[in-house]
């Protein structure tokens, strides 16, 4: 696997910065701590939806077993920028389940409800594959969700993935986005 730094990234909207096990550890400890570290307001209802507290200890797990390469590969969390520049609130988390194998990266994102339905998912879903596609070894990017999941759906087309088939678990769709020739 090719690696370089994982800076952080910026859309029009947010501010993406890649989680860390310090990071991650005061997420599963509190959310004071947590948005000290941060440097933004984490709402009461954090975390979102399917990135709750074992996807926290998963993804915490994997890049501290990973190391320094792995750095990038795994959460990434969603801050919104003020007109000032300032960090806002935290309203998103996302990133990657793992780093490349065979050349495909799975992505995955999560935005608290009170902040969905203003493009942040696509926001930080067209980033994470930007990055992905930064690393000449992958080839392709790959999500899954549920045909009950419209918001999901929408977020993936509108970021050009295509749909394949069914998802590695009952119940889900994979969909997947080819390297641009």
């Amino acid at each position: 696997m090719t690696s370089h730094p994982a800076a952080r990234m910026h859309t029009p909207h947010l501010d993406l910065v890649p989680g860390t096990v310090e990071l991650a550890d005061a997420e599963l400890a509190g959310l004071a701590g947590f948005a000290a570290l941060l440097g933004c307001d984490v709402p009461a209802g954090w975390p979102p939806g399917e990135y709750d507290r074992g996807a926290i200890e998963f993804l915490r797990n994997r890049l501290l077993a990973g190391g320094p390469d792995h750095a990038g590969w795994y959460t990434w969390y969603g801050i919104t920028r003020e007109p000032s520049g300032a960090r806002g609130m935290l309203v998103a988390a996302g990133g990657y389940f793992c780093p490349p194998v065979e050349g495909i990266v799975e992505i995955g994102y999560s935005v608290v409800p009170e902040a969905q339905r203003r493009g942040y998912a696509t926001e930080m879903a067209r980033s994470l594959v930007e990055r992905a596609f930064g690393f000449a070894d992958v080839r392709a990017v790959i999500a899954h969700t549920f045909d009950s999941n419209p918001a999901s759906i929408r977020v993936l087309e509108h970021c050009g993935f295509r749909r394949v088939g069914p998802g590695a678990e009952a119940g889900t769709v994979q969909y997947r986005l080819d390297r641009p020739a």
